[in-house]
């Protein structure tokens, strides 16, 4: 591994450059497009990022002026973003799900002069807001395809022009590249990541170069990676996950990025490339399973038997694994055997058979769940962090991983816990702040340290237990305090729920509404011969709620206090989604939303004589046309949770 204070002095420009000097004709980037995968050298890289670079200076674009992204997963978005830091600029990202109010109120707050977007979807959004962004000078455009009628305009810019200008400009002085990317200093502010937002409007938080560089060398002390090493960038540009990868890990190892064809071919493209390793968010990885699982339930008597029986081997294969001891010969024999017969070919069908580690992060991965990846032989670990700390901050080590934890701090990274049990840290991977926001600035980095709004406690190993955001605990009637993330990570750990939002906040008892995984529990319902045609329907049938009523008292079952159990619980009809507000763009529930829109289902959980409800709810058929429909809510109630 490179030395860690010489990396640290750079820029990401810079650092991008030392890789063009030290080796140029390595692949850094591959990008997938009419079904070929193209590859691009360091060099090749370091070009691309100098003619935006320039190209963006030439339209006006200055030091410390802001670039906004929006656009799906392309080598582009490194290229605009590297580029206009190398001429001094700041960039940010927006999530390409965004609507149209939502990218003007982002453009306006963070004062942005220049829009990139990868297509003319985006840009039709950006066109919607236009009046309320007069500060922006050039929507650049990376995809031609329906832009005919933009194209006497110019506000708007196909990114071949603006390559063109950067082309005319080093050729008049080839020397200005290099000398912009030299004014810069590491402690600069480089990009404007967004917060999730779940209590409100996201908040920029100003990252610097040396905040990037250093998590992403931390990060490989503990997991080294090799340059020969590969990456697939499907996390969205917007969320922290995929810059910390793309612009921390990526240039502090030097791996192989690649870009996927698109977002619906992303898991396709993955099983071609088969990445060393990956990082995504837990439903990523709850897919996954489900795939699995429908695999092997839909294959032959006989490799269903086969499955179950090493599925128990690797589990307890597993429990040594995960905790570091040596595993007795005669299962190491027949976990190495299961390998062989059933899980390697598993493994390599979903992509991961060279992956040496899988991470996961943003929410709380059931201990089931750890257990079953790494049975099968994918090293899944959980980190822990946040967007003001590039992402990662806490992660497990190999041998040392307990699912009920998110490990031990990354080297350089310190933390402790407060009186009132928030978790602080501090490393120099830690924002200088939030972009013109000095109050929640300095709320954020009171006494010098990183206020995660989190509580949790370290554990008698040194691991770090993340107990739920600070401002989300809750009290019964009784006082008795509860944390409801905590229950709805019990509940979302069973294979067959995929979303829930418990309540119970100044009343009498804990309540939930349950989203329901509709290819489990799809695929459970034609086991048993119950028809259905949508999720509605589904979510409807009697028999899937005795089939979550068992779930739930597996649940209550194991919460030794009264408080904590499930009283009553409703299967909502619909699926919680982030284009109607229910989510965040990184899938964490917008909780006192959630309660808003579900008012009537929310006080109807609270009267124990109503056991259904009639409700319309917006249904929206395949072709995009909606209507609305009655369906009826039912309410359980857990006699066991008295």
């Amino acid at each position: 591994m490179e030395n860690k204070d010489h990396l640290l002095q750079y820029t990401i420009p810079q650092l991008l450059r030392w890789r063009v000097a030290t080796s140029g004709d390595r692949v850094a980037l591959r990008e997938k497009e009419f079904g070929c995968w193209n590859s691009y050298t360091w060099d090749r890289y370091y070009d691309l990022v100098r003619k935006t670079g320039l190209g963006l200076r030439e339209i006006g674009f200055k030091k410390e002026d802001k670039i906004a992204i929006i656009s799906d997963n392309i080598p582009e978005v490194l290229y605009v973003a590297i580029g206009a830091q190398a001429v001094g600029g700041i960039s940010s990202a927006i999530y390409q799900t965004s609507l149209p109010g939502e990218i003007g109120g982002i453009l306006e707050y963070l004062n942005v002069s220049v829009v990139f977007c990868n297509d003319q979807e985006q840009v039709d959004k950006v066109v919607e807001v236009r009046d309320r962004i007069p500060h922006v000078k050039k929507v650049i455009y990376e995809d031609p395809r329906g832009m005919r009628d933009y194209q006497s305009d110019d506000w708007f810019m196909f990114i071949d022009e603006l390559y063109k200008l950067g082309d005319a400009q080093h050729s008049k002085d080839p020397e200005l590249f290099n000398a912009l990317v030299d004014e810069s200093k590491p402690d600069d502010v480089c990009h404007l990541c967004l917060t999730s937002g779940t209590t409100g409007l996201p908040k920029g938080a100003m990252l610097t170069h040396r905040n990037y560089i250093n998590m992403g060398l931390q990060l490989t002390e503990v997991d080294p990676l090799l340059q020969t090493d590969e990456y697939v960038s499907f996390l969205p540009f917007a969320w922290i996950g995929e810059q910390m990868n793309s612009f921390g890990v990526a240039m502090a190892t030097g791996i192989a990025v690649n870009f996927p064809e698109s977002v619906e071919t992303s898991m396709d493209d993955l099983k071609e490339i088969g990445p060393h390793f990956m990082f995504g968010a837990p439903r990523i990885y709850e897919t996954i399973r489900s795939q699995i699982w429908l695999k092997i339930d839909e294959s032959y008597w006989l490799n269903r038997t086969f499955y179950n029986y090493f599925m128990k081997i690797g589990e307890k294969a597993a429990a040594y694994r995960m905790s570091g001891r040596k595993m007795p010969a005669g299962l190491h024999f027949l976990a190495w055997l299961g390998k062989q017969i059933i899980f390697r070919s598993l493994v390599n069908q979903i992509g991961l058979l060279r992956l040496r580690r899988a991470y996961t992060g943003g929410a709380a991965l059931g201990p089931e769940l750890f257990t079953f990846y790494q049975a099968i032989g994918v090293n899944l670990k959980q980190i822990y962090g946040q967007t003001e700390i590039v992402g990662i901050a806490y992660m497990h080590r190999d041998g040392d991983v307990r699912p009920d934890t998110v490990g031990k701090p990354l080297p350089g990274t310190e933390c402790r816990i407060s009186e009132e049990g928030e978790i602080l840290s501090r490393s120099a991977s830690v924002t200088p702040g939030y972009y013109k926001l000095p109050e929640k600035t300095a709320e954020l980095l009171e006494g010098g340290w990183l206020h995660s709004g989190d509580a949790g406690y370290i554990d008698e190993h040194g691991h770090l237990v993340v107990i739920d955001r600070i401002s989300d605990v809750m009290h019964n009637e009784n006082g008795e305090m509860f944390s409801p993330m905590f229950l709805e990570n019990r509940l979302k750990f069973s294979p067959y729920i995929k979303e829930a939002v418990i309540f119970g906040d100044k009343r009498a008892y804990v309540a939930a509404l349950v989203n329901v995984d509709p290819i489990v529990v799809g695929k459970w319902a034609e086991d048993k011969g119950i028809s259905f045609s949508t999720y509605m329907d589904l979510s409807a049938q009697p028999e899937v709620a005795e089939l979550i009523r068992d779930e739930v008292v597996k649940i209550n079952k194991n919460s030794e206090k009264s408080h904590f159990k499930i009283r009553r619980f409703a299967i909502l009809y619909k699926l919680l989604d982030m284009d109607d507000g229910e989510l965040t763009k990184t899938g964490k529930i917008r909780r006192k939303f959630v309660r808003e829109k579900y008012n009537d289902l929310y006080e109807a959980l609270y009267e124990e004589k109503v056991t259904e409800k009639r409700v319309e709810a917006l249904y929206q058929y395949q072709d995009g046309q909606t209507s609305t429909v009655d369906t009826t809510i039912r309410f359980h109630t857990m006699e066991e949770a008295l």
